[in-house]
């Protein structure tokens, strides 16, 4: 017979748990888990002892003895608890129960934990133990977050968050797109240049964020909308939101234009945008005829460069750096990108959008070549990285500017979060409205999880596996109800040694 839990009460009047089994018609006990000497601690042993009988029963009584005995301890709910008490709970820290919305609090921390779609959201808020809304009540809520702006409240709370640790002067911005898995587009949903090479219709999103990577603003546009024509109206938009004046907006160089650095001048903005590579060999020439073309590892050159045409004409400040690394990394991707272009000029593959390949025609059609003047250029670049900035050297040095860019990585790693920890795609959505919910609810459980991992050192998505299993149970015992709380262990101490404040540990 399979072991079975057993309640033995003791010459003391306690209450003995044991693990024990039948064999030969004798009773052999296998452990002693404890005695109790109120409901509390028996409610306590018993949750101990069905731990040790899992995967030994399903039961954690034979069935014969609940009928027997009216008043065995019966578990009534068991809760992910602890889990759903940090989110809920860093969800407030960072002001963002101003909301007032139950259920908009459960979307975002379902979202952080099992993201999925909004209907099977329900079962995940069911799995996990706490109140699970009517479906028509979360459909609701999307509809309250359009109506009432709690994007707005949230980006509130957000720059409210990072300002309580001092001033922010500089701010990072990058676009990404998220796709939907229909054939037809709309007025919204187009295709356009996808950065994972999709054909699906697509909205565009720009995000910006603190330089430790941090949200502060999100914001929505058509599928085919051009990269640079997203910048300057976010950047507008959190302007306004908090009454800036003065700010440096960091960006890649998928936001250079002439025009996009002339407005962001205009309206009181500083800013470091990365140049397009390609430019560096004729920027640098002047430079190269004077000093020669070494430029020692790690160091920078600067030069002037005007942008624009007409009464929009402006000189702008470049700033190159040089790194032997990068020269290695370029000089194998270029070696690479050569090899393709050889092999199409003979025919041995098809010509594509190489870098390297010339297509001429002539009267006996189209012929491809390999294209050595451009390969030279790539050579004289090789190992360079431009960046455009109005900030004056007084202000920031060449080498400041390099290394306030680099923190431009924190704007890729939250939109991995978004996308992948957060599950931001695709969308099942079709209304702009519906989608615009979609994207707050996202942006409000990217912000909890950076907050949870800054806090704690450890990703999102390892803090919900660790506290996860760790569920509260609730189990009456003669007609009282008691709570039995999880074991912690040490993974999970570790964590709530670091939010104290949040999980009440």
């Amino acid at each position: 017979m399979s072991p079975f839990l057993r309640k033995v009460k003791t010459a003391s009047g306690a209450t003995a748990v044991q693990i024990v089994e039948k064999r030969n018609g004798r009773r052999r006990i296998l452990e002693h888990i404890g005695s109790a000497h109120n409901d509390t601690e028996l409610a306590v042993l018993i949750s101990a002892a069905q731990q040790r009988l899992h995967g030994h029963q399903d039961e954690m009584l034979p069935l014969e003895t609940l009928r027997r005995d009216p008043a065995a301890p019966v578990v009534e709910h068991a809760a992910s608890q602890l889990l759903w008490s940090v989110l809920t709970r860093a969800f407030a820290q960072l002001g963002f129960d101003a909301v007032e919305d139950e259920v908009f609090t459960a979307l975002v921390g379902a979202r952080i934990i099992e993201p999925t779609s909004k209907v099977d959201t329900l079962r995940v808020l069911g799995d996990l133990g706490v109140r699970v809304p009517h479906v028509n009540t979360l459909y609701n809520c999307l509809g309250r977050c359009v109506r009432s702006d709690y994007r707005s409240q949230i980006a509130a709370a957000c720059w409210a968050h990072v300002l309580a640790t001092g001033p922010v002067a500089l701010v990072m911005y990058d676009l990404t797109t998220l796709h939907f898995e229909i054939t037809d587009e709309d007025r919204l949903r187009k295709v356009g240049m996808s950065k994972e090479r999709r054909v699906d219709p697509q909205v565009t999103v720009g995000l910006l964020v603190t330089a430790a990577g941090f949200p502060l603003e999100i914001a929505m546009f058509e599928g085919n909308h051009a990269e640079t024509k997203t910048l300057i109206p976010v950047i507008e938009q959190f302007k306004t939101r908090h009454g800036l004046t003065d700010l440096v907006v960091v960006a890649d160089a998928g936001m250079l234009s002439a025009a996009n650095l002339n407005a962001l001048e205009d309206a009181g903005c500083r800013f470091i945008v990365g140049s397009r590579q390609s430019r560096a060999p004729y920027d640098l020439e002047p430079h190269f005829a004077k000093h020669g073309n070494y430029i020692p590892d790690g160091s920078t050159v600067e030069i002037s460069r005007d942008m624009g045409t007409g009464k929009a004409k402006r000189s702008r400040r470049v700033v190159y750096h040089y790194s032997f690394a990068r020269h290695k990394r370029d000089d194998r991707t270029i070696n690479a990108q050569i090899t393709k272009a050889e092999k199409a000029a003979a025919g041995q593959r098809p010509v594509a959008r190489d870098r390297f390949v010339k297509v001429t025609t002539d009267a006996e059609g189209k012929k491809a070549e390999v294209n050595w003047d451009v390969i030279d250029r790539a050579r004289a670049a090789a190992g360079l990285k431009g960046y455009v900035t109005n900030i004056p050297t007084a202000i920031m040095d060449g080498a400041a500017v390099v290394a306030a860019y680099h923190d431009l990585w924190h704007v890729e790693e939250s939109f991995r979060m978004a996308k992948n920890d957060l599950q931001a795609r695709p969308i099942f959505h079709r209304k702009k409205d519906s989608i615009e919910a979609h994207l707050t609810v996202v942006f409000a459980a990217l912000a909890v999880a950076r907050y949870l991992q800054d806090r704690t050192g450890v990703t999102i998505k390892r803090l919900v596996q660790i506290l996860r299993p760790l569920q509260s149970v609730t189990i009456t015992i003669a007609g009282e109800q008691v709570t039995a709380h999880p074991r912690l262990t040490a993974e999970a101490t570790a964590i709530l040694d670091k939010i104290p404040d949040l999980a009440g540990h």
